[in-house]
């Protein structure tokens, strides 16, 4: 049974003091994207680095505003190792400063996209909850890890409701294909979020992180790594 949302990271500022990473909430999120989408015109890496330098700051804006105000603090206070740290928890952004790959290469291949999902969809329907005034609280309250587990209860609730009072009538709705084939979209997408695009398939072990892992009983992210070995030209 998954006990987590996500894993809560430690880094430590140059000064020694300690601040907690989780993703980043959809607010700043969507700024980061805004960011983020610059790297894929940069000519070199130290271009590449700036823009990651920029999408970093804008992390610092939840984690530890006190150095969020410009790059120069943020580069006193960090380093480029834990820079990279910070990117790939807040937003999934791996990059590794050994890998003889280029910086936009790899930021570019395991980045968080918002193409291949529908997130105005997903926030109205977590926004019926009734728990937020409006679509800024909720994005102020929520990330995406958090906005996917909310939206994967209330689907399973609501579910189980009109199983219940389906089966009152005599329905069965486990055996109508409707309903199966429903699910399988919504596992697909969970799948396309959770694997940062990589791929749209439920089934894929790419999709096995976090909770899904943990459900599963294993997979990315449950201390059982992985080294994506596909041509990303090639996978849908």
């Amino acid at each position: 049974m998954a006990t987590e949302i996500y894993k809560i990271e430690k880094i430590q500022l140059i000064d020694g003091t300690e601040i907690e990473l989780i993703p980043l909430k959809i607010k700043y999120l969507r700024e980061f994207m805004s960011v983020f989408n610059a790297i894929r015109v940069t000519k070199n890496d130290q271009e590449a680095i700036l823009v990651l330098s920029e999408c970093a700051r804008i992390c610092m804006k939840q984690y530890y505003p006190e150095i969020s105000k410009t790059i120069g603090m943020l580069e006193d206070n960090l380093d480029l190792p834990t820079v990279y740290k910070v990117l790939n928890v807040a937003a999934g952004i791996k990059v590794d400063k050994k890998s003889e790959e280029p910086v936009k290469d790899q930021a570019t291949e395991s980045g968080s996209t918002w193409d291949s999902l529908d997130l105005a969809k997903l926030e109205s329907e977590a926004f019926l909850l009734g728990i937020w005034k409006d679509y800024q609280e909720l994005e102020e309250s929520l990330s995406m890890p958090e906005l996917m587990a909310t939206l994967s209860s209330k689907r399973e609730l609501d579910y189980e409701e009109k199983k219940f009072l389906a089966a009152i009538q005599g329905v069965d709705l486990d055996s109508q294909s409707g309903s199966s084939r429903g699910q399988k979209e919504w596992e697909d997408m969970k799948a396309r979020v959770f694997s940062k695009g990589k791929t749209s398939d439920s089934n894929d072990i790419l999709a096995l992180q976090g909770p899904a892992a943990q459900k599963a009983g294993f997979g990315i992210g449950m201390g059982i790594d992985y080294e994506d070995m596909r041509d990303p030209s090639i996978v849908n």
